[in-house]
This record gives C-alpha cells, structure tokens and sequence, in this order.
C-alpha cells in the first residue's frame, strides 16, 4: 500500500507513467491500471484528502492468479496435507504421488506445494522460559567421541551435561553407558562440582530416568526417585516429543560437541574427562554467553547463594532391579551370583544394588543382604540360605572333621588325618562316615575301634564299621591270652603243618 499510495500522490502533482516508473515504485502497467482506478473514484484531485489504503486496497481487490501458476498438484493438496500431519517427508510424499496416482511433474512442484500448505497454517509460535536463581537445571546426553575402551575395542562415548538455568554454567562428563547406575552417579557428581542442588531438574524421557512418558502422569525410575528424595530436587520431565522445553541444555550439548570435542585428542576417558572440566572452567565458563550476554561463572556466582545446600550424608544411591530365584538359591545380576534363601525358589524378588551392598527384598520385606561382588562368575553366599541337607554336607568339611575327631580321642584324630591325606582319593565322605558310627556305638567305642583298626594298618571306613558290628573293639589288643585279636576262635580247620605237607597224617 505504501507504493501505491507514493504513486498516486505523485499522480496528483502531474507526473506521467513514465516518469514514476524511473524510481521503480511501480512497473509502467500497474501505474496504468491505477490511474484508470484513480479517475474512476476522483483521487487525483489535490484539493482532497489522500484515501485510505483500506480503500485502496478494496478498490484493488485480490490479485488475480494467472492460470500458470495454478499448480498441478491442486487436486492432491488435501491428500499432501494429511500426509504432512502424519510427518511424512517430501521425497516419500513424491515416491506416493508417482506409485498410486500417476504424478509425472518434479520434486520442486512438490516441494512448493508443501511450502504453500505450511504457509497457511498458523506459525509455530515459541516463547522462551525464563528462570530465577537456583530454580531449575537442565540435563541431557549427547554424542562424544570414539575411544578405545579397556575392552580393547573402539567404542562410542556419551557427554552427561547438566547446566544451571540462570547462569549457564555447565557440569560435563563423559561417560561409556547411559545406565541407570551412570545416570545416578553422574547427579552426583555434578552436585559436588556445583557444591549445591537446584530446586528442580529439566529432563528428557531417557529409560535411564522414565519408566513411561506421558504428558501429565509420567511414571519415574524407582532408583531416580529415591535419588531425588535423598537430595532434595524435583523431577520435571519434558512432554514427549517435546525437546524444545529443555532448550538450554540442547544448547549446551550442542556447545559442548561444537567446540570442545573438535580438533582435540584424547589418550583415554580419565584424559577427556580431565580437559572437559579444564575447558568448562577456562573457556565455557567465562566466555560471553549468547542469550544471558555475561560469563556463565560470574552469574553463577549470584546463583550460588540460590541454591540448596548439599545434604549432610550423602543418600546411598542404588538400582532396581526384578530378579528370580534359581534352583541353586541365587539370584544373578551383573554376571555375579547371590544367594536367597532356599524357601524363596523359583519366586521373583526386588534388588537394591548399591556400590557396596545388595539387598534382596520380597513384597517390601528383606529376605537377605550381601556384599556387592565385583569379579564375573563369583558367588556371594550365605550358607543359612541353603536346604538343612546342604548346609549339613558343607558344614562337615575337612576342618570340622578334624575338630570332631579329635573330641573323640587320638586313635580317632590320627585315623581321619590318614583318611584325609591320602593322595590319590578324595575320602572325606569315608571320614565322615567315620565320624558317623560315634552316634551309633558311641565316642568311647569308636576311639577304641580307631585304634584296633590302625595297630593292624587299615584306617578305613569299612574296617572300623566291622570292629564295631562285630563287637571286636571289645577285646584285648596285644593278644597275650594267645587268642587271636580278631576273633575268639581260630581262623583255620587245618593247622599250619597240614596245610603246606598234604602227606602228613590227619586227625
């Protein structure tokens, strides 16, 4: 309107067409057809009022369309719509024109009718948050470099980043994995770098921290929860799909990858850990950010004071984790086994693992606890978790064989050693079975039977058994009376001499 309205007032001073056109308001045609438009509603009189462009442009009316411009994909619009809803893009929106409905024009038809279909829907609209002192931090992982892992191979790295809202000072951290057990120590870890807790923490709807996203009843990691509570901060979690409403962090990810990690090497994560804390504290944090226009360090000096202190104790951080009972009476987690008790096999229990600790819980009661294990394949257990049978057989290893043994005398004790240092066969179970024959015939009789068994150089099981069957621990052991120490009567019909002379006379 404003070059009509230039165009028409030079009109009413006299000038031509042509004239006006030299100053490029208007092209020679457009002035034509203004001027006709001009004498038909008597505005090139100067002695009245200029119009006003809500007249003007009534009396222009709506450009008209030549019939070129009309698109070729006019009759697809709605259909092209729908499909931009849904998220399609343009590429498979012209691969759909061509396969079902015989589209031979170009990817630029398309590409500007999908400009013309956003162009008449309202704009997206944002507006940016703002946040006081201490009130809130964003967090977020983003993509780091690839490292040599202690595995030996090549692995991708995550950058933890948790940025203060008001000051933009930074906590980064480069970690393997984005566990749950990651996600926990890494919060603690920027509470001690920042020496404070914000009220709230900005997040994303990553498993490590959601269990379910959802708009309005988002269902928190237990673990995360318990963090929470322990320090003191609410979660605040981004509707899904929404990353925008953590625009901060987003950012600093962004910064973080940008300008730290390029053109950077680095030796191993403790390396790239250690030239990310110097690089927040030498060049991120006392540059002039982009939206606050002061150093992040300075504004966090203010904020600071702002935020919530640091707890007394520390709250024990550990995982959640559904566990079952195996048949052996232990549980498996992080390819270290711990027992249950034995009642509990085949049922499904709740752990907390912490750094140092496991704890197993059912419906809320704990059923046992452990030290946490640390090398593959080890077994934490408890030997009161086992079936009685179980417990008996471990109980009454070598050691207790040895102490029972020697309760019972010294022809015993000295008999089990023997058992046991054979060099050949593994014969605990013969000691105990030794050892057993005390509740039967009693402590004094297997001393004596013991004894009987190693003048004569047997020390088994099955020699000790007959002496005591046989009632033979009950004689004499020297044998003086001329009887035989085993038995009253003699062992052999024939007598020696008859034996080796068959000529001999018989009686």
């Amino acid at each position: 309107m404003f070059q009509y309205r230039i165009a028409l007032a030079q009109m009413r001073q006299g000038a031509s067409e042509r004239e006006i056109a030299r100053s490029h308001c208007l092209g020679r045609h457009k002035l034509a057809d203004l001027r006709a438009l001009a004498e038909q509603h008597g505005w090139l009189d100067a002695q009245t009022p200029l119009p006003e462009d809500a007249q003007i442009a009534a009396a222009l009316g709506a450009p008209k369309l030549a019939a070129s411009t009309v698109s070729t994909l006019e009759s697809h619009r709605e259909l092209i719509a729908g499909w931009l809803d849904r998220g399609v893009q343009g590429t498979t929106i012209l691969a759909a024109l061509q396969r079902n409905h015989g589209y031979q024009g170009s990817y630029s038809s398309v590409y500007r009718m999908i400009v013309s279909i956003r162009g008449e829907r309202p704009a997206d609209v944002t507006v940016p948050l703002s946040f006081a002192p201490g009130e809130a931090a964003q967090v977020d992982f983003g993509a780091g470099p690839m490292l040599m892992h202690p595995t030996g191979a090549l692995r991708r790295t995550w950058a933890f980043v948790m940025t203060l809202c008001f000051s933009r000072h930074q906590y980064v951290e480069f970690v393997w994995d984005q566990t749950v057990a990651t996600w926990l120590g890494c919060h603690r870890r920027a509470f001690e770098w920042f020496a404070a807790v914000p009220r709230r923490l900005i997040i994303d709807n990553a498993k490590c921290a959601i269990v379910k996203a959802c708009i309005y009843d988002p269902v928190v990691q237990r673990a995360y929860a318990e963090c929470a509570e322990g320090y003191g901060f609410r979660i605040d979690p981004c509707a899904p799909r929404d990353p925008k409403k953590k625009g901060v962090v987003e950012a600093g990810v962004k910064y973080v990858k940008g300008s730290f990690v390029p053109l950077r090497e680095f030796r191993d994560l403790a390396d790239l850990n250690a030239q990310a804390r110097n690089w927040v504290m030498k060049e991120a944090g006392v540059r002039v950010h982009g939206t606050t226009r002061q150093a992040p360090l300075a504004l966090f000096e203010l904020e600071r004071t702002q935020l919530q202190p640091l707890p007394a104790v520390a709250p024990d951080l550990g995982t959640w984790h559904k566990v079952s009972v195996h048949r052996d009476c232990h549980v498996a987690h992080d390819r270290v086994l711990y027992s249950a008790p034995f009642t509990l096999v085949g049922k499904t229990l709740w752990m907390r693992a912490t750094d140092s600790t496991v704890f197993l819980y059912q419906d809320h009661q704990l059923v046992a606890s452990h030290a946490r294990g640390h090398r593959p394949g080890q077994r934490v257990s408890v030997r009161d978790h086992l079936p009685p049978a179980a417990r008996q057989f471990f109980a009454h290893d070598r050691a207790w064989c040895l102490q029972q043994a020697r309760e019972v005398g010294a022809a015993c004790a000295e008999l089990i050693e023997r058992l046991l240092a054979d060099r050949i066969l593994e014969r605990l179970r013969a000691a105990q079975g030794v050892l057993r024959l005390r509740d039967r015939f009693g402590a004094a009789r297997l001393e004596v039977a013991c004894a009987r068994a190693l003048l004569h150089a047997s020390p088994y099981y099955r020699t000790v058994k007959t002496i005591l069957t046989g009632g033979f621990d009950q004689l004499p052991l020297d044998g003086a009376d001329g009887a035989h120490i085993h038995a009253p009567g003699a062992r052999f019909v024939r007598s020696a001499q008859l034996l080796f002379n068959p000529d001999a006379p018989r009686h």
